[in-house]
C-alpha cells in the first residue's frame, strides 16, 4: 500500500534518507530516539514537508499525484488535531461532513459518547487523553484504509492508552485490508499492535524486523570479561561495556542458550532494540 524509496530530507546538519514499505493489512511501527527522524518521515510521506529526493507511492501512485478521493482514503493523527481548540465536537462533525464523503457520523457520535467526549465542550477544555481520542476518532471516522499516526498514545495514562489501542484493533478487525503506520516511544503498545518494526537512527533505517521475531529471537546477554573473550561474536548486533563486563544484543538467542549455558540471557524487547542499536558498539 505504501512504498518509500530513498526518501531524502536535509535540515542543516541532519540528513534523512529512508526506505520502507507498509503492505496491505499490516501495522508497521517506526521507533527511535527523539530527533532520529520519525516525525520527519511521517510528514514527508504525507506531503506536509517537501522531500529533497526519493519517491513515495500510496495505492501504487505517486503521493503527490493522489486525487481528492484517494487522499480521503488516508486517516491522519498527528500531535495537533488540525482543529481550533475553540471548536466543540459538534463543530468538528460539521467540518468532517464536508471533508469526507464517507464520513460515518453515527459511528463518530457513538464513539465520542462511549469514549467520554462531550459534543458541546470546547476542545481547549479537553484533557490530554480526550484530545488524543478525538484525533484517532477523526482519523478513522471516514473508513480510511490507511492510517498514518505520529505518537498516538504519547503522554497518556494506561487506561487512555488502552482505549485508543482498542479503537485501533477494532478498526483493523472491521476490514483486514486496512493498514497502519505509526511512530511511538511506548514499547508495550508496539509489541501488542505492530506486525513489524523499523528502527531509525540519525536519519537512517538501521534495522527492520518482524515484531514476533524480536520478541522470540532477540536477547540481551550479560557476560563478564573472561566469558566475553570466549564468546562467539558472530551473532552479536551490538555490545556495551558495563561494570560487570559486557551487555550484548543478539538476534540468535537460541544459539547462545545452547552453546553458553553459564551466561545470563534475558529476552529482548523493543526498548532493548532501541537502546542497544543506537547506543552500543
Amino acid at each position: 500500500m505504501v512504498k518509500v524509496d530513498d526518501l531524502v530530507k536535509n535540515y542543516g546538519d541532519f540528513h534523512l534518507n529512508v526506505s520502507l514499505e507498509i503492505p496491505d493489512g499490516t501495522v508497521t511501527g517506526i521507533v527511535g530516539k527523539n530527533g532520529a527522524g520519525k516525525s520527519t518521515t511521517i510528514k514527508a510521506i504525507l506531503g506536509l514537508i517537501k522531500p529533497d529526493g526519493g519517491a513515495v507511492t500510496i495505492h501504487g501512485k505517486e503521493a503527490s499525484g493522489l486525487t481528492g478521493a484517494e487522499k480521503a482514503s488516508i486517516g491522519v493523527a498527528l500531535s495537533d488535531s488540525g482543529f481550533s481548540s475553540y471548536l466543540c465536537v459538534e463543530d468538528v462533525i460539521r467540518i468532517l461532513r464536508k471533508m469526507y464523503p464517507n464520513f460515518d457520523e453515527a459511528f463518530f457520535r457513538s464513539n465520542c459518547t462511549s469514549q467520554g467526549l462531550p459534543l458541546n465542550k470546547q476542545i481547549k477544555d479537553f484533557s490530554t487523553g480526550m484530545r488524543a481520542k478525538l484525533r484517532v476518532l477523526v482519523a478513522i471516522s471516514h473508513k480510511a484504509d490507511l492510517l498514518i499516526m505520529d505518537e498516538p498514545t504519547a503522554g497518556l495514562d494506561i487506561e487512555a492508552r488502552n482505549d485508543i489501542l482498542d479503537l485501533l484493533r477494532q478498526y483493523l478487525t472491521d476490514n483486514d485490508k486496512r493498514s497502519i503506520l505509526l511512530t511511538s516511544h511506548i514499547s508495550s503498545d508496539l509489541e501488542s499492535l505492530c506486525d513489524d518494526i523499523y528502527l531509525i537512527h540519525d536519519g537512517k533505517i538501521v534495522l527492520h524486523e518482524d515484531t514476533d521475531t524480536i520478541l522470540s529471537d532477540y536477547a540481551i546477554l550479560k557476560v563478564n570479561e573472561d566469558d566475553y573473550e570466549k564468546l562467539d561474536k558472530t551473532y552479536l548486533l551490538s555490545t556495551k561495556k558495563d561494570h560487570f563486563g559486557y551487555i550484548c544484543f543478539t538476534n540468535e538467542k537460541q544459539f547462545y542458550a545452547e552453546n553458553y549455558p553459564g551466561i545470563v540471557i534475558e529476552n529482548g524487547s523493543i526498548d532493548d532494540l532501541i537502546l542497544m542499536m543506537t547506543g552500543g558498539r
